[in-house]
């Protein structure tokens, strides 16, 4: 009976990125899912702050609980602004969106060319 004792395992997701990002292609794929993710989290934070259950906004903007659990699960559904200010409002918050520039190498007087 020993062998089906509960034995967690060691997981420390920082660490597994860590060594994953080291392949080239993942840490692309991953960095390209870094926005969605971003809002995600935004919406979860708005919504957790407002103490409003995913019916409770649903019901504020007259749409469904599945559609909002749709909208904070961040897959392949990509909100429109309308449903996002509507999601914005509902939790008493602001829809902001800010374009950011990349940074740029910086270069020195000599490499420019005029």
């Amino acid at each position: 009976m020993d062998n089906l004792t509960y034995k967690p395992v060691a997981y420390d997701h920082e660490e597994f990125l860590r060594e994953a990002k080291k392949d080239e292609e993942f840490r692309k794929e991953y960095e390209a899912l870094a926005p969605s993710y971003a809002l995600v989290r935004e919406l979860l934070l708005a919504r957790q702050q407002s103490g409003l259950t995913q019916e409770a906004i649903a019901n504020k903007i007259g749409t469904t609980k599945s559609a909002i659990s749709r909208l904070e699960s961040g897959g392949k559904h990509v909100p429109s602004l309308t449903t996002l200010r509507k999601y914005a409002e509902a939790v008493g918050c602001e829809l902001e969106i800010k374009l950011i520039p990349k940074s740029k190498e910086k270069t020195s007087p000599s490499e420019l060319s005029w």
